[in-house]
């Protein structure tokens, strides 16, 4: 027999396969990926994603737990504008919940993805280029950083990082709404680099020149940061035209990546447009 669709499915099987649904898209990159989505949970996060124009493919919320007026304005006009929307229990709600307070509404979201074709860099300040990343923690308060400090967004080498997996969501604290996300490979971002005359900067410690004595190119440079353990990788120091170091004391652990890319993010910032 032909497997039946959503629509021959009753109403307690289509709630129960959007419930696993949206646990799959927390738990399960392979399934993240597959289906294009990721998971937001909380008013901040669901406000930003309304407001910047993402695509909401599934809502969830607890009338009794969601109190926010705006958030429940904004559940009722989706609602109201054909999103499918559904209203759950708070046991429900707290099944999805990975916060110590369930706020009452959490979200399936489209994906955001731009092509490197498509990025113009002489329209931002600066973008940064990471490989590989050890901690969502780490890259998620990145992500946060180069949105206050006026950065684009990240040019993601190869498929090892995930912007949308849910710790780099919780970290990020919305600022993943308001940076551009985009993911190429080796030969193409060479290209590109080429094509554009980008300037490419590396950090690492082994740089003569430290974080507060070069001057900033006036194109709109990439600032590739390594992984915390290893630092640059043997692909990231091909793509650099230049190097700077962070000054430290003698002794002291390297910083951690969203340390390390707040410092380099607010240095252009200063040099480029001076104090906020």
């Amino acid at each position: 027999m032909p497997a039946r669709n959503a629509k021959d499915c009753s109403p307690s099987d289509q709630r129960a396969a959007a419930l696993k649904d949206a646990h799959l898209v927390q738990t399960k990159r392979g399934y993240r990926q597959k289906r294009g989505q990721f998971f937001v949970e909380g008013v901040r996060n669901y406000v930003r994603a309304v407001d910047t124009g993402f695509v909401l493919e599934h809502v969830f919320y607890s009338e009794k737990l969601l109190i926010n007026p705006l958030a429940r304005k904004l559940v009722r006009q989706g609602r109201r504008d054909g999103v499918p929307t559904l209203a759950v229990s708070p046991e429900e709600f707290r099944t999805l919940s990975i916060t110590k307070r369930a706020s009452g509404v959490a979200a399936l979201v489209r994906q955001r993805w731009m092509p490197l074709r498509d990025v113009l860099p002489a329209r931002h300040m600066c973008w940064i280029v990471l490989e590989q990343v050890q901690s969502a923690g780490n890259f998620g308060t990145l992500i946060r950083s180069s949105s206050a400090a006026g950065g684009a967004g990240f040019i993601l080498i190869g498929p090892n990082v995930d912007p949308y997996a849910p710790a780099v969501i919780r970290a990020a604290m919305g600022s993943v709404f308001q940076q551009i996300f985009v993911r190429t490979h080796k030969e193409a971002l060479q290209d590109w680099i080429a094509q554009t005359k980008s300037p490419v900067i590396g950090a690492t410690p082994a740089a003569r020149d430290d974080l507060h004595g070069f001057v900033c190119p006036e194109r709109a440079p990439l600032l590739v940061l390594g992984e915390e353990r290893k630092g640059l990788s043997k692909l990231q120091k091909g793509l650099c035209n230049h190097f700077v170091r962070i000054p430290m004391l003698e002794g002291t652990e390297s910083l951690n990546l969203g340390v390390a890319g707040s410092l380099l993010l607010y240095e252009v910032h200063r040099q480029r447009y001076g104090a906020f």
